[in-house]
């Protein structure tokens, strides 16, 4: 890993930090709000791919468990792994990898602009929303149950495809407008 590995890294975490500063909007049914900072782990995911894209949110990660204010409601410290978003937080981390990791296998820069943009958006669902809905709903699971957990969970599902969207649009764009980024890894 190098420098600029190391500065996307934390452009990234800076940018899922941001997404945190929207207020949070409670659905009610589960005590689990809908945030924009899940749209920050596929981005991650997408733009920078699997290594580099885990590392961002790992860096989140850290910010979060020393206590700063950094998750969507100015949340943060220790007191985040206990709480019924725990799961769904732990999952980014896995959530960025698995959707970077899709994103270098389904997409090169010999491919047109719609099969990039089909790719991305593929690796988004499975990675933002498949994988990152796994961590969220086991751990929920076992605050209220699973069948409460899992149809909860369902509410977000059209916000989620709508960020997968975003993200598959966006990685599509920095695929073109930026050649100068280094190749994802």
């Amino acid at each position: 890993m190098n420098t600029r590995d190391l500065v996307l890294s934390a452009l990234f975490a800076a940018i899922i930090v941001a997404l945190g500063l929207l207020p949070p909007i409670p659905i009610g049914i589960i005590p689990v709000p809908i945030t924009a900072q899940s749209l920050g782990v596929m981005l991650a995911g997408v733009v920078l791919g699997a290594k580099r894209g885990a590392i961002a949110v790992l860096l989140v990660v850290v910010l979060v468990t020393i206590g700063l204010p950094v998750l969507s409601g100015g949340r943060g410290g220790l007191a985040v792994f206990a709480g019924p978003t725990a799961g769904f937080f732990v999952g980014w981390i896995f959530a960025a990898f698995v959707t970077g990791y899709l994103s270098e296998r389904l997409v090169n820069p010999e491919q047109g602009g719609l099969v990039q943009g089909v790719g991305f958006f593929i690796a988004a669902v499975v990675g933002g929303v498949v994988v990152l809905y796994a961590f969220g709903i086991a751990w929920l699971a076992g605050n209220i149950g699973f069948s409460k957990a899992f149809l909860g969970s369902m509410g977000f599902v059209p916000g989620d495809v709508v960020k997968a969207v975003v993200a598959a649009l966006v990685g599509r764009a920095v695929m073109a407008g930026y050649p100068l980024l280094p190749q994802r890894s």
